[in-house]
């Protein structure tokens, strides 16, 4: 048994140590890797903000990994439990996840330490906006080198206002929009990002599941309709992931966890019903379709299930529940979910991982999508969607005209129908998940010392970045 199975470290550490497993396995000199893994910059700010007649001072962090690619990009979270140690792994993560799927990024990641619960509205945008301001007076915050996104505890509404408090800030900066994404569509942002890293786990399963010698590996047959599926965690990434396996894929998800308890049932769940109540009452408690069990939310990833999809927050899996995993597959939708002692036991037993680095990255990928959109002033599709209806139409017309049939309404709308912004951007990150899976699986065969996917997945992350620093030199 390894050291690292004997203790475990924090977040910071467990993501060094699991680079540096994947660099046991390729030849890269030590100064490059020490270079490739340093953290470039850390902001802490402590600012003041007027609340209900009382000064609060606000503590908060934005770290930059690596600034190989401009901008660096990566969430703000505000959470009660935000330290600078967990803003440099999820910078270095973003480092890593941007070089896994092709998406030329640097690695950031900022947070407050804050409750969003405790504040109403108007109190988060004063809080918002005064973050702001300290992120762009340092140049934390800007479209070519710096551009933040929604994370824990954060949305569109406070990316509506981080980028308007950049315009006022920058009355002349044509591409203010670009300084974040995750914005409403009214205000810059794209259609699909709000469920962009669901619909990357999906995507992530469902090209795992073209593979017969992968699903082989995991002891289960067939493809992925009317696997057993548990979520942990059914906040956006849990409710659209959940949601899309199971109305598109044909998956029962049998398990979800809320902060507060799990909601079982073995026949399967309705989604959207439950969502739809959880929205509602603010609890999972009291849903007809299924069993609340109220207590530990981590009791979910013991139950035994095919496919098992930690959604919440880092750690959830570690040394204390390891052993009790019963799950055949386990797709990370939350950063770093698995510690690096608890991943090589699950390794040990068998347990396929699909690591965070490559499986949530959907999010990142449709914001360099929105990125684009805003760098370039015109939604996509906008210049050739009509021309692709009329050349459908017209095939049409000149298949009607040979065979003297009309064409059945259900082909019509596939043939002529142009491509919306929605069908530009889902295509887009469905090739990114499929291309970046392919990627990962051939270097897994490559060699015998790389032995898991998320090993695979850094050595595609550390070479790519590598070539970066080798081709231009490090200073």
């Amino acid at each position: 048994m390894s050291d690292g199975q004997n203790q475990e470290v924090s977040f910071r550490e467990s993501v060094d140590r699991m680079v540096d497993h994947a660099l046991e396995a390729i030849d890269l000199s030590a100064d490059v890797a020490a270079a490739i893994k340093s953290c470039n910059a850390v902001l802490q700010v402590k600012f003041p903000v007027k609340i209900r007649g009382k000064i609060e001072v606000i503590s908060g962090w934005r770290a930059v990994h690596s600034t190989h690619r401009l901008p660096a990009k990566g969430g703000i979270r505000y959470a009660p439990c935000v330290n600078q140690d967990e803003v440099e792994a999820l910078a270095a993560l973003m480092t890593y996840k941007c070089a896994i799927v092709d998406v030329p990024f640097g690695g950031s990641k900022g947070g407050l330490l804050i409750d969003p619960q405790k504040y109403d509205r108007d109190e988060m945008e004063l809080i918002t906006r005064r973050f702001t301001l300290e992120l762009v007076r340092k140049d934390f915050l800007n479209p070519a080198t710096n551009v933040p996104a929604p994370d824990m505890g954060t949305g569109q509404r406070e990316m509506a206002w981080m980028a308007d408090t950049y315009k006022h800030l920058n009355p002349d900066d044509i591409n203010y929009t670009a300084c974040v994404t995750g914005k409403p569509v009214e205000h810059g942002g794209i259609r699909g990002r709000t469920e962009a890293t669901g619909r990357g786990v999906q995507y992530a399963l469902q090209e795992f599941f073209r593979h017969d010698e992968a699903v082989k590996e995991t002891g289960l047959k067939g493809g992925l309709g009317g696997k057993s599926v548990v979520v942990q965690g059914f906040g956006n990434v849990g409710y659209h992931a959940s949601k899309f396996l199971f109305e598109e894929d044909g998956c029962k998800v049998i398990a979800v966890a809320d902060s507060k308890g799990v909601l079982v049932n073995e026949n399967g769940l309705a989604i959207e019903e439950a969502y739809r109540y959880k929205v509602k009452n603010k609890t999972l408690s009291g849903f007809s379709g299924g069993r609340y069990e109220e207590g530990d939310a981590t009791r979910a990833l013991e139950i035994d299930c095919d496919i098992l999809i930690p959604a919440a927050l880092e750690g959830q899996i570690n040394l204390a529940n390891v052993d009790r995993v019963k799950a055949s597959i386990i797709i990370e939708a939350a950063n770093g979910p698995i510690t690096f002692a608890a991943d090589e036991r699950l390794n040990e037993r068998g347990i396929i991982i699909i690591p965070d680095a490559y499986a949530n990255a959907g999010g990142v990928i449709v914001s360099y999508f929105e990125w684009i959109r805003n760098l370039s002033h015109i939604r996509f599709g906008r210049m050739q969607r009509r021309y692709d209806e009329i050349r459908g139409q017209n095939q049409i017309d000149a298949l009607e005209e040979v065979t003297g049939k009309q064409v059945p309404d259900h082909y019509r709308k596939k043939i002529n129908g142009g491509a919306s912004e929605l069908d530009l951007v889902r295509s887009g990150l469905d090739d990114s998940m499929r291309q970046a899976f392919q990627e990962m699986r051939a270097t897994r065969e490559s060699s015998e010392k790389i032995t898991s996917y998320r090993m695979a997945a850094y050595v595609n992350a550390i070479r790519k970045i590598a070539r970066s620093y080798l081709d231009i030199g490090v200073y």
